[in-house]
């Protein structure tokens, strides 16, 4: 039967669940009844009999106590149910954190404490006896995430002995025997396992050990290795969050991704596919949907084009509700969510815009579930809350309406799926090389895109491509941004940047240019004066080698791209080339690459004392967190940006250089001043690129406000004291009062004015705690400065990610060589 037959079938049949469930449990249970034997016939052999029976119910009220039992009776008949056993794992629910990506509670991670719980064993139910067989019986480590073979011989999954271990990966024979480990890397999680159609594992891995950029935790990308654990890779460069892979029925690999470029972090988990070996990445859905804020753990519905997936909570544990997406009718919001459990669940989805929008909004959505497993296209089994406090079972879901517990006990069941062979798809010929070359975007036509019809033909003539480097040190003091950063490094938003250089794009849009691999960028449409028109705000990763193309900007994905009438003029010669930005690519430095703008051509009037200086601060005092020029410039609207806005597509123009005061006014004409060609352009990308301050997230003082004041919190809570003030208040966006303290001139520091000329040996003591942290930024200065060193602890990270940065690469040139290189023992 083709695939949109099986939709429209599906469809219907949801809809008669809807009127049959209103009637009550009688109706669901007999459209299923009626679909298993129509379907199943002799391997359905007691269907006429459960029909009988529900005849007999609906007559007589007398039968109705016992419908519970029919209909538990009747649907585990289901051959797909009963004829095989039912894998699944044993454990308790993970800890709560501050995420829903964080259930790894790493050694050497700041949240380990209280938070690993073992006690988990790896078990089949055979459900038409009842039996119960364990594999692996864990007292002290847990189990998670297993994968069934393709010929159901054998498990892959991953495991954890104990507490003082890491999670790696292993393989088991279905019948219990033959335990090995593939991985054994110490110091990270190796979880998510799922099989490739050449045999090979697809994986989710901290062994590019990122820190997530709102909060503290370690997260994970993709990482693919050979059946027997030899050359393990990186096959996805997200500076967030990517996991819980699994096989789409064409080869494709459908994952989640947490990423959030100019954007807020809490509605930025979306389904994504990528083939096997990390190329082509593209949007599946959900990206750009505010609510709810994760779409995860997506499974494709057999003989369908429909995923199912879990519908949760950035903030909680990786639960929710369950959705069925039909991306047929879109790649966002409520439409293309056409089923969901529980069945108020919808109540609490959002399309891109809406007004009431919050990214944590299903967690109203009760009971919680996880672990969607299809079965077919009307039958799933997952794990839901059973009533008994978090303890999850195993149910059994029908698009019907039918709804059962198939297994309890405790602490809780998880990862249920039937133990059956299962059809291997064609492997997708790989496309990257395994070394560390560039590869290349072409792009047909900038101006095709949802969100580019208001931009005429022949206005954009570059086009801008940005690095967000990944954040690899922390801390744990913090800035108020948008969320918490910790350490600060922007006004609003989390990412630093880096600019790799500028391309032409032809008069027929089209761009083709070389880029450099493994990095995780993102591209901005500019105008003749070099300005923003419009900016990608989710992220773009070439592999070693690749050639990955766009239709356009925004575009539809669901739709055929127009054929043009003539070859794009940029696909008829070699791609261009990026150069950099005034210089080699470099992390953007707010201090070195804008402020002297300032100190050449403003800050003789607008400075402190001076009556300029009364509208606007443009001089480069260092302030606890930022300097007095980058305070002033954001908390008066000098610059309108994005920040970490909204997770809907921004239309042009709205934001940026076009539509900043500060650009306004410098090229409409201040005063006397005149800007050099460089000078304005410097300033005009600093605003498109969303207006960043620090360098890096590297810090040389970790403990102190926000990671980056060079007083300590006794310091600051002294100078409050002399000053009267509370500076803690300060280390906030929206609370902050501007700048208060000038380490470069503590004479002139702002929160002196209350008490100069009023208590003289207060303001001597206040001056001298400031020179202490002037004369600490001269010893030890911080990123933003040259000199500076990062703290020890930084140090040990930046270490570490090297030394697993130089694994990567000697896993490539094993490939290479046709070698094979495994973990150490």
């Amino acid at each position: 039967m083709k695939i949109k037959s099986i939709v429209i079938i599906i469809a219907s049949l949801m809809m008669l669940s809807i009127c049959a469930q209103a009637q009550g449990p009688i109706s669901p249970l007999r459209l299923a009844i009626n679909d298993l034997i129509k379907t199943y016939d002799k391997a359905y052999p007691h269907g006429q009999e459960f029909l009988s029976k529900l005849d007999k119910f609906e007559a007589n009220e007398i039968y109705k106590a016992n419908l519970e039992q029919l209909q538990r009776e009747a649907l585990i008949a289901n051959p797909l149910v009963s004829a095989k056993p039912i894998l699944f794992v044993v454990r308790k629910q993970y800890a709560g954190d501050h995420h829903n990506t964080e259930t790894m509670f790493e050694i050497g991670q700041n949240n380990i404490d209280g938070k690993f719980t073992g006690g988990s064993a790896l078990k089949l139910i055979d459900l038409a006896s009842g039996r119960v067989k364990t594999l692996i019986d864990l007292p002290e480590g847990l189990i998670r995430d297993p994968e069934i073979y393709f010929s159901a011989k054998k498990i892959v999954f991953s495991m954890r002995k104990n507490r003082a271990d890491s999670y790696h990966i292993y393989e088991i024979n279905a019948n219990g025997s033959g335990l090995k480990g593939l991985t054994t890397a110490n110091g990270v999680s190796d979880i998510d396992p799922i099989y490739m159609p050449n045999d090979n594992i697809v994986f989710t891995s901290t062994r590019d050990p990122k820190i997530v950029g709102c909060n503290v935790h370690v997260v994970c990308n993709l990482f693919g290795m050979e059946s027997d654990g030899a050359n393990i890779r990186q096959l996805s460069k997200n500076p967030l969050f990517d996991g819980h892979p699994s096989l789409m029925p064409d080869g494709r690999i459908l994952y989640d991704r947490w990423e959030y470029v100019d954007r807020a972090f809490g509605d930025a988990q979306g389904l994504w596919t990528a083939n096997p070996d990390g190329t082509n990445l593209a949007v599946y859905y959900g990206n750009n949907t505010p609510s709810p804020g994760g779409v995860i753990d997506g499974k494709i519905i057999p003989g369908t084009d429909f995923a199912v997936a879990s519908l949760v909570c950035c903030h909680d544990r990786p639960w929710g509700a369950i959705g069925i997406i039909d991306r047929s009718k879109g790649l966002d919001g409520r439409t293309p969510i056409i089923k969901t459990w529980p069945a108020n669940a919808i109540d609490f989805v959002r399309d891109p815009g809406a007004a009431n929008a919050a990214w944590d909004l299903i967690g109203g959505a009760n009971p919680k579930y996880e672990d969607p497993y299809p079965l077919s296209s009307k039958y799933f089994l997952c794990s839901r809350m059973t009533g008994n406090d978090e303890q999850m079972g195993i149910y059994l879901l029908d698009i019907f309406g039918n709804e059962i517990l198939l297994h309890q006990e405790a602490p809780g069941c998880y990862d249920p799926m039937p133990l059956i062979p299962r059809t291997r798809p064609q492997m997708i010929p790989s496309k990257r090389k395994y070394d560390t070359s560039d590869g290349a975007f072409y792009i047909q036509n900038v101006y095709l895109g949802t969100h580019m019809k208001s931009v005429e033909p022949g206005i954009v003539k570059y086009l801008r491509v940005v690095e967000t480097p990944p954040k690899i040190a922390r801390t744990y003091t913090s800035w108020g941004g948008q969320g918490v950063q910790l350490p600060g490094v922007n006004w609003h938003d989390f990412m630093n940047k880096r600019i790799l250089g500028t391309v032409p794009v032809e008069a027929d849009g089209s761009v083709s240019f070389s880029a450099p691999s493994d990095k995780f960028i993102y591209f901005q449409l500019l105008d003749k004066d070099g300005m923003m028109v419009q900016s990608m705000r989710s992220g773009a990763l070439l592999q070693p080698g690749e050639k990955a193309g766009c239709i356009g900007c925004h575009e539809d994905r669901r739709t055929a791209s127009p054929t043009p009438a003539n070859p794009p003029i940029a696909f008829k010669r070699a791609p261009s080339k990026l150069k950099g930005w005034y210089g080699p690519a470099r992390n953007f430095n707010y201090l070195s690459e804008i402020q002297p703008i300032f100190d050449k051509n403003c800050v003789s009037c607008h400075d402190f004392g001076k009556p300029a200086g009364m509208k606007l601060i443009l001089a480069r005092d260092k302030d606890f967190i930022f300097n007095a020029s980058y305070i002033e410039l954001w908390r008066k609207n000098y610059i309108r940006v994005v920040g970490a806005g909204p997770a809907e597509i921004q239309q042009p123009y709205t934001w940026g250089s076009h539509a900043s005061k500060l650009i306004e006014v410098i090229k409409n004409g201040h005063e006397d001043i005149q800007l050099s060609l460089e000078e304005l352009d410097r300033l005009i990308t600093w605003v498109d690129i969303n207006a960043p301050y620090y360098p890096d997230y590297a810090t040389a003082y970790p403990n102190n406000l926000a990671g980056r004041s060079p007083l300590n919190g006794g310091q600051i809570r002294r100078l409050g004291e002399l000053a009267g003030t509370d500076f803690n208040s300060n280390a906030s966006w929206n609370g902050n009062r501007g700048p208060q303290i000038s380490f470069d001139r503590p004479d002139l520091s702002p929160c002196l004015s209350q008490i100069r000329g009023k208590n003289e040996a207060a303001c001597k003591e206040a001056i001298a705690i400031i020179q202490a942290g002037q004369n600490t930024i001269k010893n030890n200065p911080d990123c933003d400065m040259p000199g500076f060193k990062p703290c020890e602890a930084d140090a040990q990270r930046l270490a570490r990610y090297k030394q697993l940065e130089d694994m990567e690469l000697k896993a490539r040139e094993a490939i290479r060589n046709m070698t094979k290189v495994y973990d150490e023992k």
